[in-house]
């Protein structure tokens, strides 16, 4: 079939390459890496499905959260970053409205795009993904149809690098390239996908995450008017600084975390309610200092905790959003260690139970990084990553103290990704 072949020709010409670079960055045998990687997805798909219709690459990426620890969820102020680690699909469109996708390490899934209600029983699945994205795009009037996905991802799931997220944005992205010509910009794109996390799949998550995987780059976005959020975009070359971002897998998942991590909202919500709004962007900080003791009186301390966290970290965004527009690194770093301490005194999301293995690579981090770096948590908390700042000539020691910790392959050496959603490759005319 002339699809598969010309496919495969098309990723190893000269453009492609240069493709891949601007999107995985050129650490040494990256290149080779990815080339190895969309070829096999290639041949996973023609051995899957047998198509003779047009294939397409299509690409969204994980994202890593630099500063803003839950803040999205009440309107607040985040900065992130799209990184080059992503969910990748060799898509080809059907001519009826079924989906089927073999996911490299899951079994297959099929679902009819006929029937968009909410399944309960797919909750927590991919398969609510799909049928999540679909219904909000449908309700928006953009076009669905079926198609045969091939699909492997490197966002390591429960990692706080936003693999679900980055799986919804891929899913959007596949069904406006095939049927819309991909018209649907970043913004609304992020919007699709959170309906299909919260609604369907049954996590409660703010929009930072889909946002930062839809839109790529490094960017600051402010959820005031959550239904209008303002993104701006940023730059910052850290490499160039001298620097690594590290991301250090402790080897728990936050998967099953889900009531820890959706009690932070909730709590923070609930300090809300007692002030008369339904999130504590438009409290204010005065207000909320005067009634500390009737809240304590009605939701005990944590809620209060949190809700500090809230206001300290809303402001500490726009710091160091200031701080990067001035290119000022002692600065970033001074305010992403405060962030990871507040997380950890005020918001209390380092860990559940008895299992503290966050709390061990800040603390070491904090050893190895103090005066030459930044650490902090990274994403929901409560298990899962941290996120490192690391001198370049750093990088292999840092790794090493850390794997000789957590595990062989804990940490990944990564690189801020330009773009986010993306027609990686398309058919040839």
């Amino acid at each position: 079939m002339c699809n598969y072949s010309d496919m495969l020709a098309q990723i190893k010409r000269q453009p492609a390459m240069e493709r891949l670079s601007q999107l995985y960055g050129m650490r040494n045998g990256e290149l080779a890496r990815q080339v190895s990687r969309y070829t096999g997805l290639v041949k996973t798909h023609e051995d899957s499905f047998h198509t003779s219709g047009p294939l397409y690459m299509i690409s969204a990426p994980g994202r890593t959260e630099i500063i803003g620890n839950h803040t999205d969820h009440n309107n607040g102020r985040v900065l992130a970053a799209a990184v080059n680690l992503d969910c990748l699909a060799c898509v080809s469109p059907r001519e009826d409205m079924t989906v089927r996708i073999q996911s490299a390490g899951y079994p297959g899934i099929e679902i009819s795009l006929d029937d968009l209600s909410v399944h309960p029983e797919e909750e927590g699945t991919s398969a609510a993904l799909v049928r999540g994205v679909a219904k909000a795009m449908a309700d928006r009037g953009y076009k669905l149809g079926g198609f045969d996905a091939a699909v492997t991802s490197d966002v390591l799931g429960g990692s706080g690098l936003s693999s679900s997220a980055a799986y919804e944005v891929m899913i959007c992205a596949i069904l406006d390239a095939l049927y819309n010509g991909f018209v649907v910009n970043s913004t609304v794109r992020a919007q699709i996908s959170q309906v299909a996390e919260n609604e369907y799949f049954g996590k409660p998550s703010g929009l930072m995450d889909q946002m930062a995987c839809s839109t790529g780059g490094l960017v600051t976005i402010d959820f005031k008017d959550v239904k209008n959020p303002v993104v701006e975009p940023l730059f910052y070359d850290f490499q160039k600084a001298g620097y690594s971002l590290v991301i250090v897998n402790t080897g728990g998942s936050h998967d099953n975390l889900t009531a820890e991590y959706a009690a932070v909202r909730t709590e923070m919500q609930a300090v809300a309610n007692e002030l008369g709004e339904d999130v504590l962007r438009p409290v204010r900080l005065e207000e909320f200092w005067q009634k500390i003791p009737e809240l304590r009186q009605k939701l005990g301390e944590r809620p209060i905790l949190r809700a500090m966290h809230f206001f300290d970290e809303n402001a500490r965004v726009k710091a160091m959003v200031k701080a990067v527009r001035e290119q000022d690194l002692q600065a970033m770093f001074e305010n992403i260690i405060a962030s990871g301490e507040s997380s950890w005194k005020l918001l209390q999301n380092l860990y559940a139970g008895k299992s503290q293995p966050l709390c061990l690579a800040l603390a070491m981090a904090a050893v190895q990084l103090k005066g030459k770096g930044a650490w902090r948590v990274h994403g929901g908390g409560f298990a899962g990553t941290t996120l490192n700042f690391v001198p370049n000539a750093q990088v292999d020691d840092f790794v090493r103290q850390m794997e000789a910790v957590f595990g062989r392959h804990a940490c990944f050496v990564l690189n801020v990704r330009p773009e986010g959603a993306a027609v990686v490759f398309a058919p040839q005319a």
